[in-house]
Protein backbone atom coordinates (compact mmCIF):
# COMPACT_ATOMS: atom_id res chain seq x y z
CA UNK A 1 0.00 0.00 0.00
CA UNK A 2 1.74 2.99 -0.90
CA UNK A 3 2.14 6.04 1.36
CA UNK A 4 -0.85 8.52 -0.61
CA UNK A 5 -3.40 5.45 -0.12
CA UNK A 6 -2.76 5.31 3.81
CA UNK A 7 -2.94 8.83 3.99
CA UNK A 8 -6.44 8.54 1.86
CA UNK A 9 -7.78 5.63 4.47
CA UNK A 10 -6.39 7.49 7.51
CA UNK A 11 -8.42 10.51 6.27
CA UNK A 12 -11.61 8.61 5.79
CA UNK A 13 -11.39 6.77 8.92
CA UNK A 14 -10.88 10.41 11.05
CA UNK A 15 -13.91 11.94 9.06
CA UNK A 16 -15.47 9.10 9.69
CA UNK A 17 -14.85 9.19 13.63
CA UNK A 18 -15.84 12.80 13.17
CA UNK A 19 -19.46 12.11 12.21
CA UNK A 20 -19.64 9.51 15.08
CA UNK A 21 -18.67 11.78 17.10
CA UNK A 22 -21.22 14.29 15.72
CA UNK A 23 -24.09 11.58 15.96
CA UNK A 24 -23.15 10.93 19.30
CA UNK A 25 -23.38 14.42 20.64
CA UNK A 26 -26.49 14.73 19.28
CA UNK A 27 -27.96 12.09 21.03
CA UNK A 28 -26.20 13.13 24.21
CA UNK A 29 -27.96 16.53 24.23
CA UNK A 30 -31.48 14.99 22.82
CA UNK A 31 -31.18 12.75 26.07
CA UNK A 32 -30.44 15.82 28.16
CA UNK A 33 -33.06 17.71 27.11
CA UNK A 34 -35.80 14.63 27.16
CA UNK A 35 -34.42 14.06 31.02
CA UNK A 36 -35.42 17.96 31.93
CA UNK A 37 -38.67 17.81 30.60
CA UNK A 38 -38.87 14.71 32.53
CA UNK A 39 -37.83 16.89 36.00
CA UNK A 40 -40.79 19.39 34.71
CA UNK A 41 -43.06 16.33 34.49
CA UNK A 42 -42.51 15.00 37.94
CA UNK A 43 -43.21 18.69 38.84
CA UNK A 44 -46.20 19.36 37.05
CA UNK A 45 -47.81 15.76 38.04
CA UNK A 46 -47.52 16.81 42.24
CA UNK A 47 -49.10 20.03 41.32
CA UNK A 48 -51.86 18.09 38.83
CA UNK A 49 -52.25 16.08 42.28
CA UNK A 50 -52.48 19.20 44.76
CA UNK A 51 -54.84 21.39 42.98
CA UNK A 52 -58.04 18.93 43.86
CA UNK A 53 -56.81 18.50 47.16
CA UNK A 54 -57.10 22.84 47.21
CA UNK A 55 -60.10 22.76 45.61
CA UNK A 56 -62.15 20.44 47.66
CA UNK A 57 -60.97 22.54 50.75
CA UNK A 58 -62.01 25.38 49.71
CA UNK A 59 -65.21 24.00 48.83
CA UNK A 60 -66.61 24.29 52.41
CA UNK A 61 -66.14 28.30 52.16
CA UNK A 62 -67.03 29.14 48.33
CA UNK A 63 -69.95 26.93 47.96
CA UNK A 64 -71.73 29.71 45.62
CA UNK A 65 -68.39 29.92 43.32
CA UNK A 66 -68.65 26.15 41.77
CA UNK A 67 -68.06 27.80 38.48
CA UNK A 68 -64.50 28.78 39.05
CA UNK A 69 -64.16 25.78 41.29
CA UNK A 70 -65.17 23.78 38.25
CA UNK A 71 -62.96 25.84 35.67
CA UNK A 72 -60.01 25.17 37.75
CA UNK A 73 -60.24 21.59 37.55
CA UNK A 74 -61.44 21.24 33.88
CA UNK A 75 -58.29 23.10 33.15
CA UNK A 76 -55.99 20.64 35.66
CA UNK A 77 -57.49 17.99 34.21
CA UNK A 78 -56.68 18.96 30.57
CA UNK A 79 -52.99 19.73 31.69
CA UNK A 80 -52.58 16.73 33.17
CA UNK A 81 -53.86 15.13 30.22
CA UNK A 82 -51.78 17.18 27.35
CA UNK A 83 -48.79 16.88 30.24
CA UNK A 84 -48.74 12.75 30.17
CA UNK A 85 -48.71 13.13 25.98
CA UNK A 86 -46.02 15.40 26.29
CA UNK A 87 -43.85 13.38 28.74
CA UNK A 88 -44.28 10.40 25.97
CA UNK A 89 -42.83 12.82 23.03
CA UNK A 90 -40.82 15.69 24.76
CA UNK A 91 -39.22 15.85 21.18
CA UNK A 92 -42.36 16.97 19.53
CA UNK A 93 -43.40 20.70 18.93
CA UNK A 94 -46.70 20.13 18.92
CA UNK A 95 -46.51 18.33 22.34
CA UNK A 96 -44.83 21.55 23.56
CA UNK A 97 -46.99 23.81 22.24
CA UNK A 98 -50.59 22.00 23.65
CA UNK A 99 -48.83 21.78 26.98
CA UNK A 100 -47.56 25.49 27.20
CA UNK A 101 -51.20 26.36 26.27
CA UNK A 102 -52.88 23.76 28.65
CA UNK A 103 -51.24 25.27 31.47
CA UNK A 104 -51.65 28.67 30.62
CA UNK A 105 -55.19 27.82 30.62
CA UNK A 106 -54.33 26.08 33.96
CA UNK A 107 -52.56 29.27 34.94
CA UNK A 108 -55.69 31.40 34.91
CA UNK A 109 -57.98 29.71 36.01
CA UNK A 110 -55.85 29.16 39.23
CA UNK A 111 -55.17 32.96 39.14
CA UNK A 112 -58.75 33.75 39.57
CA UNK A 113 -58.81 31.21 42.24
CA UNK A 114 -56.48 32.96 43.96
CA UNK A 115 -58.54 36.10 43.30
CA UNK A 116 -62.06 34.89 45.20
CA UNK A 117 -59.87 33.60 48.07
CA UNK A 118 -58.98 36.87 49.20
CA UNK A 119 -62.86 37.44 49.75
CA UNK A 120 -62.92 34.24 51.96
CA UNK A 121 -61.11 35.00 55.16
CA UNK A 122 -62.00 32.23 56.25
CA UNK A 123 -60.13 30.31 53.68
CA UNK A 124 -57.11 32.10 54.93
CA UNK A 125 -57.14 31.01 58.90
CA UNK A 126 -57.72 27.13 57.30
CA UNK A 127 -54.89 24.99 57.98
CA UNK A 128 -55.39 22.74 55.35
CA UNK A 129 -55.67 25.19 53.12
CA UNK A 130 -52.50 27.35 54.48
CA UNK A 131 -50.54 23.93 54.10
CA UNK A 132 -51.44 23.16 50.59
CA UNK A 133 -50.99 26.69 49.10
CA UNK A 134 -47.40 26.85 50.55
CA UNK A 135 -46.81 23.40 49.20
CA UNK A 136 -48.24 24.51 45.90
CA UNK A 137 -46.16 27.60 45.60
CA UNK A 138 -43.03 25.78 46.60
CA UNK A 139 -44.01 23.21 44.08
CA UNK A 140 -44.79 26.21 41.04
CA UNK A 141 -40.98 27.39 41.79
CA UNK A 142 -39.71 24.25 41.33
CA UNK A 143 -41.56 24.06 37.88
CA UNK A 144 -40.40 27.30 37.12
CA UNK A 145 -36.78 26.04 38.04
CA UNK A 146 -36.74 22.52 35.69
CA UNK A 147 -38.89 24.58 32.96
CA UNK A 148 -35.66 26.67 33.00
CA UNK A 149 -33.23 23.97 32.63
CA UNK A 150 -34.96 22.28 30.47
CA UNK A 151 -35.15 25.66 27.86
CA UNK A 152 -31.68 25.66 28.45
CA UNK A 153 -30.97 22.05 27.38
CA UNK A 154 -33.01 22.72 24.55
CA UNK A 155 -31.15 25.84 23.63
CA UNK A 156 -28.29 23.54 23.61
CA UNK A 157 -29.27 21.40 21.47
CA UNK A 158 -30.89 22.76 18.92
CA UNK A 159 -27.64 25.37 18.41
CA UNK A 160 -25.37 21.74 18.11
CA UNK A 161 -28.21 20.81 16.12
CA UNK A 162 -28.36 23.65 13.68
CA UNK A 163 -24.31 24.14 13.16
CA UNK A 164 -22.44 23.27 10.09
CA UNK A 165 -22.03 20.66 9.52
CA UNK A 166 -24.23 18.75 12.34
CA UNK A 167 -27.09 20.00 10.66
CA UNK A 168 -26.58 17.64 7.77
CA UNK A 169 -26.02 14.46 10.25
CA UNK A 170 -28.96 15.85 12.61
CA UNK A 171 -31.56 15.90 9.44
CA UNK A 172 -30.80 12.43 7.86
CA UNK A 173 -30.97 10.78 11.23
CA UNK A 174 -34.11 12.43 12.10
CA UNK A 175 -33.13 14.94 14.76
CA UNK A 176 -35.78 17.12 14.46
CA UNK A 177 -35.52 21.05 16.44
CA UNK A 178 -36.92 20.46 20.10
CA UNK A 179 -39.66 23.21 21.20
CA UNK A 180 -38.79 25.50 23.99
CA UNK A 181 -41.30 25.17 26.75
CA UNK A 182 -42.91 29.03 27.44
CA UNK A 183 -45.92 30.13 29.15
CA UNK A 184 -47.73 32.58 26.58
CA UNK A 185 -49.40 35.15 29.11
CA UNK A 186 -46.52 37.13 31.08
CA UNK A 187 -48.95 37.21 33.97
CA UNK A 188 -48.94 33.59 34.26
CA UNK A 189 -45.15 33.44 34.11
CA UNK A 190 -44.86 34.32 37.25
CA UNK A 191 -44.90 31.77 40.09
CA UNK A 192 -48.15 31.69 42.35
CA UNK A 193 -47.85 34.12 44.87
CA UNK A 194 -49.04 32.68 48.12
CA UNK A 195 -49.38 35.06 51.12
CA UNK A 196 -51.51 33.99 53.85
CA UNK A 197 -50.66 37.36 56.31
CA UNK A 198 -52.95 39.68 54.86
Amino acid sequence: MSTGSMITLGLIVVFIIYLIAIYNNLVAFRNKFKNGFANIDNQLQLRYDLIPNLIETAKAYMSHEKETLTRVIEARNKASAVSKEAALHPDDAVAMKNLAAAETALSGSMLQFFALTESYPDIKANQTMEKLMEELSTTENKVAFSRQRYNDDVMQYNTYREQFPNFIIANNAGFKEAALFEIENEEYKKPVKVDFNN
